[in-house]
């Protein structure tokens, strides 16, 4: 337990010195060209971007500091040194490292989609290849209901990296899809890593100890470095975190949940990002038309944030495109205006849908909904893990 209060102190001193690196870089982003402006303000000034690479590699630095210190009674004692929580903690960092490296060139170079869907593939490679030599576990547990047919388990060989594989680009694309709003992207990003700390505390006593260990010694460093940039990305932002913050958190998530053995309890609490996914399906593959941006509409004389709407021509609706229209309509999960050409719905992201719902709002308030959404959904998926879990599974 020493070694996680001293990355619990490590992380205060990763905070502190993140919230001091960030307001003294800023101009130097600028003077590279790497800043935007902030669509949701009358204020057209430069805000840096791609900031989120400051507390990555701040993370990155203190993690990197803390490997002589977990593993230092091994060095002392190279008989017993533990090879494989060394190496899965090597490739976790290079995981997280590359996916810094690959998010900061998005940045710079704004790559296309298709290359976000396989950045985190290519950067998941070493995780798997650590999981396949230390545990090669393929196997998933089978609820009581279904032990009669299936067994107590089943293996599913290959399929099991193919969904971990997966498991990564979705976590590194889903924060990324739900953004746009001042705080948003830091702000669920800290909500799901307290979840993961809270769930690692609540399963130090169990027999799984040496693995959520494993998790805090990830999750804590990570959790400091994404407050000091929440202080400076919430509302109204003096930076912009970029897609390099986005690929960094939703890594190490992934690394956590897969090396950690919880990868299904990760996912629960990705509720939000899993509806808004769902949501945004429709535009994501074009079956609507997908704007560039789909971030809300500002009102600069009542400074409030509307919902974004998307013109579809009758003429290029086809079966498919009519059908997901009509179920969004019966589901009222669509405010849609129709005249003789075409038809006008507002852009589907859960941002947009809380306009539609609760009605306009200041970007600050929509921000602020929004992330008591994410926590009210990580309260369901502990009622999910604890209570709930007891009548599929004997624990």
């Amino acid at each position: 337990m020493w070694s996680i209060l001293i990355v619990f102190l490590l992380s205060i001193v990763a905070y502190w010195f993140t919230d001091g690196l960030i307001p003294k870089l800023r101009d130097l982003f600028v003077k590279a060209g790497l800043f935007g402006v902030d669509l949701c303000k009358t204020s057209k000034s430069k805000v840096p971007e791609a900031i989120g690479v400051v507390s990555g590699c701040v993370f990155l630095v203190t993690s990197f500091l803390f490997i002589p210190i977990a593993f230092g009674n091994g060095l002392m004692d190279r008989e017993h040194f533990p090879h494989n929580e060394f190496a899965e903690l090597l490739a976790a960092l290079l995981s997280i490292c590359c996916m810094l490296l690959l998010g900061f060139a998005d940045d710079v170079l704004d790559l296309r989609w298709r290359y976000k869907l396989l950045l985190p593939t290519i950067a998941s490679l070493p995780l798997l290849v650590v999981y396949y030599v230390n545990f090669n576990s393929t196997s998933f547990a089978v609820p009581i209901q279904l032990r009669e047919w299936l067994g107590t388990s089943v293996n599913i060989g290959f399929l099991y990296y193919v969904y971990m594989g997966m498991l990564a680009v979705f976590c590194t694309n889903a924060i990324n899809i739900l953004a746009g709003i001042n705080g948003l992207e830091v702000g669920q990003a800290v909500v799901i890593a307290l979840s993961i700390i809270s769930f690692n505390l609540m399963e130090l006593r169990g027999d799984q100890y040496k693995a959520h260990q494993f998790s805090l010694y990830i999750m804590l460093p990570y959790l400091a470095t994404t407050l000091a940039l929440l202080k400076h990305n919430w509302y109204p932002s003096k930076v912009f975190v970029g897609d390099t913050f986005c690929y960094v958190s939703g890594m190490t998530f992934a690394v956590v949940g897969i090396l950690s053995h919880f990868s299904k309890t990760v996912l629960l609490f990705f509720i939000p990002q899993v509806i808004n996914f769902v949501y945004s399906v429709p535009q994501i593959f074009h079956i609507i038309p997908c704007p560039r941006h789909r971030l809300p509409k500002y009102n600069g004389e009542l400074d409030i944030l509307q919902p974004s709407r998307a013109l579809i021509p009758k003429q290029d609706m086809g079966f498919l495109s009519n059908l997901i229209l009509k179920i969004l309509t019966v589901l009222r999960l669509v405010d849609r205006v129709e005249d003789k050409e075409s038809i006008t719905i507002n852009n589907l992201t859960i941002i947009n849908l809380f306009l539609i719902k609760f009605g306009d709002m200041t970007e600050n308030k929509l921000t602020i909904s929004l992330l008591s959404f994410q926590v009210a959904c990580s309260c369901v998926a502990f009622l999910i893990r604890y209570p709930m879990a007891s009548y599929f599974y004997d624990s």
